[in-house]
């Protein structure tokens, strides 16, 4: 049997998975998953987060302010990000944040001043950072490249150009289901140009399910079907690709 998903970014407080969170963890174990980081996105999920992670031994926490949460967000939200961090042994990372300008009800420049407050706050800990970008290339390198923070840029989207921009700063690039898809062209020629040392799997659960459950709710067993794939494109076996994402994890989250 297959062992050793490390699931490096999750979200299981999501009421998606409010039915059968349980059943679910007591499956894993026997559907090959090791590990968990939960993203938080605002205080509430923060609270959510850190309440599975102390529940659950093979849970570990990320905490931090989404670029969509944070609209009517005060500045001290991310002085209680701060406090946590600090108090709670099993947040391991900030995030998830990031940019995200495809939803607009957020103003830029909040979400740029959120953003690198948090990178700050992450360097100022020594925590990695878990990055959100969606159609937000241009300004998330810029302060990556700037501040160079330790962690991952989850979901990657950018070009196999960008991905080297980013590996040049020490992060990894964060690989999910979007790998399987029929028109996933940028993200295989990421996935074929970075180093497999470089890469984290993910499934952004409930969200982004591979093929062949796209469009269903996903969870962390459903990594196989993308470790399998990017299997394919590096010549070797899932289990190999696994084995090294599963250490990769453990290393940039110092676990």
């Amino acid at each position: 049997m297959m062992n050793g998903i490390f699931d490096t970014h999750a979200h299981y407080d999501d009421e998606q998975f409010d039915s059968d969170r349980a059943e679910l963890f007591a499956s894993f174990k026997n559907k090959g998953v090791e590990l968990i980081m939960n993203c938080a996105t605002n205080l509430n999920s923060v609270k959510s987060t850190l309440a599975l992670a102390n529940e659950n031994d093979f849970i570990y926490a990320a905490a931090g302010l989404h670029p969509e949460d944070i609209l009517d967000s005060e500045e001290s939200e991310i002085e209680v990000i701060k406090r946590v961090a600090l108090e709670e042994k099993k947040v391991k990372a900030i995030g998830e944040i990031g940019l995200d300008y495809y939803w607009k009800e957020v103003p830029r420049e909040k979400q740029l001043i959120f953003f690198e407050k948090q990178i700050l706050l992450a360097k100022e800990l020594d925590l990695p950072v878990i990055v959100h970008d969606r159609e937000a290339h241009e300004d998330t390198l810029n302060l990556i490249k700037k501040y160079a923070p330790k962690g991952v840029m989850h979901c990657f989207s950018g070009s196999a150009e960008m991905a080297k921009e980013v590996l040049k700063t020490g992060m990894y690039i964060g690989i999910g289901g979007a790998l399987t898809f029929k028109n996933a062209k940028k993200i295989l020629k990421v996935a074929d140009e970075v180093p497999i040392e470089k890469i984290l799997l993910e499934t952004d659960c409930p969200y982004m399910a591979p093929v062949p459950f796209r469009g269903k709710r996903n969870d962390s067993s459903l990594i196989k079907y993308v470790a399998e794939r990017l299997g394919e494109i590096k010549g070797m076996s899932e289990e190999e690709v696994i084995d090294i994402c599963n250490k990769n994890g453990r290393k940039l989250f110092e676990i």
